[in-house]
């Protein structure tokens, strides 16, 4: 199952950041047709995927942007995605294509502060309104057609708002898929940078330190992807000493959310992953008292949207969530 099969899928040629002057993404309507983004994954073929962009508002009255790609069909499930520190909703149009041309309604939300969102650029208060904002969105999804089972699918520093939603709201999701979650990060700030952030959080907290993940090759070996990452827009690559402490905290309250994990868990690892632990990361997930199952994939990097087309992860995906649903 590894990924000698096919090359990657290419990202579009990149010529500066006068590429994206095309970006469909207007704030003149509350949801528009679109196809990708300004900084999409590009899908089989060098399409773009289709959806629509929305503005969902948090009950604090910050707006952020969210991407749907309705259901192919009857839709069996929602998908609920949330994204990794560096990344954003823009990177994952071809699996959210193929997720919903399999029959699941798809939303992927890109973080406050983050992605499309621009007010407050990588700060939060504090992680308890990060997880918030997933479970008031999932709450509004369950306000409209409630019997539909939902997923939330963290990917990598994704995967920690993922798992601790089930503690901060029980009973709110039926699954989860965790895509090469965070949980346990190879990757940190050194100790010193860690011990200004700490001071900065109490005396300045708007200060912004560099995220620890701006090499472009610690998220895949493919060297158009790394071009791609290095080069689009909308990437986060600082955040400030209040988003970063909460990051810390959010570990520890971890520790604790992961004994109330009862729903179904499907983990998904990269064999040549660069930032995340996965034995510990095992171990970790192993903790769940719901029903586990884990995967990992010989020949793989970090994100494994960046894998070749036919790679076999999102069938896999596809199939748990068939089960599931």
């Amino acid at each position: 199952m590894g990924n000698s099969r096919n090359p990657s899928p290419q990202p579009p040629p990149l010529s500066g950041e006068e590429e994206y002057s095309r970006d469909p993404f207007r704030v003149s309507e509350s949801r528009l047709p679109v196809e990708g983004s300004g900084s999409p994954s590009p899908l089989r073929g060098g399409g773009w995927g289709e959806g629509f962009l929305l503005q969902f508002t948090a009950s604090d009255g910050y707006r952020f942007y969210t991407r749907h790609y309705p259901a192919v069909g009857v839709p069996r499930a929602r998908l609920v995605f949330v994204h990794g520190i560096r990344s954003h909703g823009g990177w994952y149009a071809r699996s959210c294509t193929a997720l919903a041309a399999a029959g699941f309604d798809v939303h992927f939300l890109d973080r406050r502060g983050a992605g499309l969102n621009t007010a407050h650029r990588g700060d939060t208060p504090d992680f308890r309104r990060l997880l918030d904002d997933v479970s008031e969105f999932v709450q509004g999804l369950r306000a409209e057609r409630g019997y539909l089972p939902v997923f939330v699918c963290g990917i990598s520093w994704g995967g920690k708002l993922a798992v601790g939603l089930p503690y901060r709201k029980p009973n709110l999701v039926d699954g989860l898929v965790l895509l090469c979650p965070g949980l346990v990060p190879k990757v940190a700030p050194p100790l010193p940078q860690r011990a200004r952030i700490a001071v900065a959080r109490v005396f300045r907290p708007w200060k912004f330190f560099p995220i620890p993940l701006n090499e472009p090759e610690l998220f895949t070996g493919s060297g158009a992807w790394q071009q791609f990452i290095d080069t689009e827009p909308h990437g986060l690559r600082t955040a400030t000493s209040r988003f970063l402490f909460s990051s810390f905290s959010l570990d520890i309250y971890l520790k604790r959310a992961a004994k109330r994990v009862t729903v179904p868990t499907f983990l998904a690892l990269a064999e040549h992953d660069r930032i995340i632990d996965n034995a510990r990361t095992a171990a970790f997930v192993a903790r769940f008292p719901g029903p586990r199952d884990a995967v990992t994939y010989p020949g793989t990097h970090h994100t494994l949207e960046f894998e070749g087309d036919d790679h076999p992860w999102l069938g896999d995906v596809t199939a748990w969530l068939d089960r599931r649903a």
